[in-house]
C-alpha cells in the first residue's frame, strides 16, 4: 500500500522563503540592470511587493513551527534565542559596513548592483530577527493566558497581516495613512507588552541573565533600526523594501516589549529572593503533602519538615524530639553538635515561655512557643509541638543566632508546615493500619477456607437413614464442629462439638478436635471411652481458660440403637414418630478440658436409646438456643421442639433448613449473629 510521506512544514517554509528571497533579489537586480542599460525591464513594482509579502509569510511559518517544536521553551532560553538572532543580524550588518569601509573610494564601493545585493541581505536578516522575536514575545505574552489576552493577540496578528498589504494602498509613500497605521499598531503592541506574568517566576540569577539578553536585544533593535533609516535616504535603491509598515511595526513592538521586560525585570530584582522563598515554601508544602506512600515510615516526613522549617525561617540549628514510652529521642539534628544541643535543650526548657509546655495538654495543636534564650551563640528559639490524633508525639526545635529571629510570617508558615506534617504522619498511620487490616482480612479468608475444609462435605450414612448438617460462624471463622465416620458395615460414629469462645482461637481448637476425633475413632472406643481419651489429649494442648463441649454417638443400624455420651453439650432432641412427641436427652456430662485429670472419668456417662422408622435425631449448638430477637428474648428449647414437630414428615435436609430459617426469622433480617450456629439432623428411614 502506498504511504504518503509526512510533510515537514518547517523545512518546506524555509526552502520557499529562500527561493522567494532569491526571486526578489533577481527581480530587483534585473530592474537595476535595465536602468543602467537604459532599457525598460518590463517588471512591475507590484511583483517585488508580492515577493516581499510572500517572504514575510514564509519566515513567519518557519519560525512559528520551529518555536512550537522546540523542547527548550523556558523563559531564559527563549530570550537568549531572540538575542542570538539579533546578534547575527547585527553582525551581518556590521560586516557589510566593514566591507564598504575597506573598499573606501573605489569604483566598486559605488556599484549599485553590489549595494542592492547587500541591501537585500540586510533586509533578510532584519526580517528574520523581527519576526522570530515577535513570535518569541507571543509565547511570553500568552503565558498564563486568558481568553481576553488570546483575543487581543489574534487581533494584533490580523492587524500585522493587513499591514503587509498596506503597501498596495499607499504605494510605499510616507503619508498620513501610513503614520496612522503605524501609530495604531504601536499602541496595540504597547497594550500587549503589559503582559509580563512570566518575570516573577525567574530566579534571581535568571533575572540577571534575562536583563543582559534583553539589553542585547534592545541594542540590536536600535542599531538595525537606524541602519534601516540610512537605506531610506539612498538613491541607489529603486524598490524600498524596508520602509514597510509591517517591518516598522515589528521594530516598534519588539523594542517596546523588550524595554518593558528589561525595566520590570530590573525593578523586580529586590523582591526576587522573597518570591523564591515563597516558591520554595510552596514546594516544601507539596513535598510534605506527597511524602507519604505505602511502605514508607514517618521519618521521611519529619526529615522534610525539618528542612522546610529551616529554609522558611533561615534557621541556624534544628532538631526533633520524639516521645516514645515516656522517653525522649532526638532525631534529624541540623547544624548543631550533641553538646550544644543538650545545652540548648536545657536552656529552652527552663526559659519562658518554653517552660509552659505540657506534654499532656490537649491544646498543644494550636500552640507555638518562641522567644529569647541565654545562650552565647544562639539568641532566639522556637518550639512547636507535633500533635497526631490529639496526642503530642514530639516537638520541633528551631534556633537562630540573632535576637527576635522569628516574625509573624515565619511563625505562620512553620505552623502550616508542622500541621501538614502531622496530617501526613496521621495519614501514614491510618494507611499502614488499613494495609494491616487488609492483610488480616486476607488471612481470615484463608482461615475461613481452611475451616470450611475441616467440616465434612459429605456425611457418612447408608440407606437406613439420611443425615444433613449446616454451620454458620458468627465471625469469619468459628468453633462449631460436626463430623461422621463409618466404623463398619452397620455402625457409624457421629460427633457434634462447640469450642468455647469465637474467632480464630476457637477455629484453631476446633481443628484440634477434628484431629482427635479421626484418631480415636480408628480404635473404635465406646462413647464414654472416647470422651475420656479426648479429654486427656485436649488437656495437654488447650489453654486453661478454654474447653470444648461435645456429644459423641454410635449409630447401630442393625439393632436400631444409639449409644452416646455427652460432655457438657446441648441436650440432643429426639422425635419419637410412634408417639408423635419430642424429648431432650438430658444425660449428664462435663465439657472437655474443664477437669484435666483422672477425676474426669467420674463425670462421664453413657446412655442408650432405641429408634424406629421415621424417628428423628436433632443435634445443634447453643447458638441456636441462645439466638435473641430485638427484645432480647431467646429462641429457646420450645421453639426448636415446635419447629421439629411441625416438619417431622420432611426430609433431613428440609428439616435442617426449616430450623435455620426459623432462627433467622426470629432474630430479624438485620440482626448480627451472637454465636456460631450449627445443626445436624438424622432421619431414620428403616
Amino acid at each position: 500500500m502506498f504511504k504518503i510521506p509526512s510533510i515537514n512544514i518547517g523545512k518546506i517554509s524555509l526552502l520557499v522563503a529562500i527561493l522567494t528571497w532569491l526571486a526578489l533579489l533577481f527581480v530587483d537586480i534585473s530592474r537595476i540592470f535595465a536602468v543602467l542599460s537604459q532599457i525598460d525591464s518590463g517588471i512591475s513594482i507590484e511583483i517585488s511587493w508580492i515577493l516581499e509579502i510572500s517572504f514575510f509569510i514564509m519566515v513567519y511559518i518557519f519560525y512559528n513551527d520551529s518555536i512550537q517544536k522546540s523542547e527548550n521553551n523556558n523563559f531564559l532560553d527563549m530570550i537568549w534565542r531572540g538575542a542570538t538572532t539579533g546578534i547575527l543580524a547585527t553582525a551581518v550588518s556590521l560586516l557589510i559596513m566593514f566591507f564598504y569601509y575597506l573598499l573606501g573610494e573605489s569604483r566598486l564601493a559605488t556599484d549599485p548592483l553590489l549595494f542592492n545585493f547587500f541591501y537585500h541581505v540586510n533586509f533578510a536578516f532584519i526580517t528574520l530577527f523581527l519576526i522570530s522575536s515577535t513570535l518569541l514575545w507571543r509565547h511570553l505574552i500568552l503565558y498564563q493566558k486568558n481568553k481576553k489576552v488570546v483575543q487581543q493577540w489574534q487581533a494584533f496578528e490580523i492587524a500585522l497581516l493587513i499591514s503587509m498589504f498596506f503597501i498596495f494602498f499607499n504605494k510605499n509613500t510616507l503619508d498620513y495613512s501610513f503614520l496612522f497605521g503605524l501609530f495604531f499598531l504601536l499602541i496595540f503592541g504597547t497594550s500587549l507588552s503589559a503582559n509580563l506574568k512570566w518575570i516573577p517566576y525567574l530566579t534571581f540569577k535568571e533575572k540577571w541573565k534575562s536583563i543582559l539578553f534583553l539589553g542585547i536585544i534592545l541594542l540590536c533593535t536600535s542599531f538595525l533600526f537606524f541602519q534601516l533609516l540610512s537605506y531610506s535616504e539612498s538613491a541607489d535603491i529603486l524598490v524600498n523594501l524596508t520602509d514597510n509598515l509591517f517591518l516598522l511595526s515589528l521594530f516598534g513592538f519588539v523594542f517596546i516589549y523588550s524595554l518593558f521586560s528589561f525595566l520590570v525585570t530590573f525593578f523586580n530584582l529586590p523582591t526576587s529572593s522573597v518570591f523564591e522563598q515563597k516558591l520554595l515554601e510552596v514546594i516544601n508544602f507539596q513535598r510534605l503533602s506527597q511524602s507519604i506512600k505505602p511502605g514508607e515510615n514517618e521519618s521521611q516526613v519529619l526529615d522534610i519538615l525539618v528542612d522546610s522549617c529551616m529554609s522558611a525561617a533561615y534557621v541556624d540549628a534544628a532538631w526533633l524530639e520524639l516521645k516514645q514510652d515516656h522517653k525522649s529521642h532526638f532525631i534529624h539534628q541540623r547544624f548543631v553538635k550533641n553538646k550544644e544541643r543538650r545545652e540548648l535543650y536545657e536552656m529552652i526548657n527552663m526559659a519562658k515561655p518554653f517552660l509552659e509546655f505540657n506534654w499532656q495538654d490537649q491544646g498543644n495543636e494550636r500552640k507555638v512557643f518562641y522567644g529569647k534564650i541565654p545562650h552565647p551563640k544562639f539568641k532566639s528559639a522556637m518550639v512547636i509541638p507535633l500533635v497526631v490524633n490529639k496526642e503530642t508525639m514530639g516537638r520541633i526545635f528551631l534556633a537562630k543566632e540573632v535576637k527576635d529571629g522569628f516574625n509573624k510570617e515565619m511563625i505562620n508558615i512553620i505552623s502550616t508546615f508542622v500541621g501538614q506534617a502531622c496530617i501526613s504522619v496521621e495519614n501514614s498511620r491510618l494507611l499502614n493500619e488499613a494495609i494491616k487490616n487488609e492483610r488480616y482480612k486476607e488471612e481470615l479468608k484463608i482461615a475461613q477456607q481452611v475451616q470450611r475444609s475441616l467440616l465434612p462435605s459429605q456425611l457418612n450414612h447408608d440407606e437406613t437413614f439420611e443425615i444433613f448438617g449446616f454451620s454458620e460462624a458468627a465471625d469469619e471463622v468459628g468453633g462449631d464442629y460436626y463430623d461422621t465416620h463409618q466404623i463398619d458395615g452397620h455402625r457409624f460414629a457421629v460427633i457434634i462439638g462447640d469450642v468455647s469462645g469465637k474467632g480464630t482461637s476457637a477455629a484453631f481448637n476446633m481443628s484440634q478436635m477434628k484431629g482427635i476425633f479421626h484418631s480415636l475413632v480408628q480404635i473404635d472406643p465406646s462413647p464414654g471411652e472416647f470422651l475420656i481419651k479426648a479429654n486427656t489429649a485436649l488437656s495437654k494442648c488447650l489453654e486453661k481458660n478454654h474447653f470444648i463441649t461435645t456429644t459423641y454417638y454410635i449409630l447401630d443400624t442393625k439393632n436400631k440403637n444409639i449409644y452416646f455420651s455427652r460432655a457438657g453439650h446441648c441436650p440432643t432432641l429426639f422425635f419419637d414418630a410412634s408417639t408423635d412427641s419430642c424429648e431432650f436427652l438430658r444425660v449428664g456430662g462435663m465439657g472437655l478440658g474443664i477437669v484435666r485429670n483422672k477425676l474426669y472419668e467420674n463425670y462421664v456417662h453413657e446412655n442408650e436409646i432405641h429408634y424406629e422408622k421415621d424417628d428423628l435425631l436433632v443435634m445443634y449448638t447453643d447458638g441456636i438456643l441462645e439466638a435473641k430477637d430485638g427484645n432480647g428474648q431467646e429462641f429457646g428449647y420450645d421453639r426448636l421442639k415446635a419447629l421439629v414437630k411441625a416438619n417431622h414428615t420432611q426430609s433431613a435436609k428440609i428439616i435442617n433448613e426449616k430450623i435455620i430459617q426459623g432462627v433467622f426469622e426470629f432474630i430479624g433480617d438485620n440482626a448480627i449473629l451472637d454465636d456460631d450456629y450449627s445443626v445436624m439432623v438424622i432421619r431414620f428411614n428403616q
